[in-house]
């Protein structure tokens, strides 16, 4: 692995797990996604970082996404203090939540090709 992928899922991670504890805290709530600024305020904010991690971090950008969504699920895990039974749906919720984030992180990829081509 690169130093840079490295990075980038330094920062995909700790950005999902950071999202969903200022959520928790602001909410109130055990589950931020239970609030109606979860959706309209944290959710957008993580597409628009996959955006932006897609266009720094732009080789296989899809990457990024999926990784700050499993940050969140991770974060929820440790909230919770332990897995319980339904984890596997929780698991699913984020990967479908990441779809739009791979969407956004792709376009960032294409504009990074075509503001800096990459070399041969």
């Amino acid at each position: 692995m690169r130093k840079s992928d490295s990075t980038a899922y330094a920062l995909s991670v700790a950005t999902g797990m950071v999202l969903w504890f200022a959520a928790m805290a602001s909410s109130g709530r055990r589950e931020p996604w239970d609030d109606p600024a979860y959706w309209s305020v944290v959710y957008p904010g993580a597409i628009i970082v996959s955006g932006l991690l897609g266009f720094f971090y732009s080789k296989r950008s899809w990457r990024w996404p999926l990784a700050l969504f499993c940050g969140q699920f991770l974060a929820m895990t440790i909230r919770a203090g332990e897995l319980g039974n339904l984890w596997p749906l929780g698991l699913l919720v984020f990967l479908v939540m990441s779809v739009p984030g791979i969407a956004v992180a792709r376009l960032g990829e294409w504009l990074s090709g075509k503001i800096s081509p990459r070399q041969p």
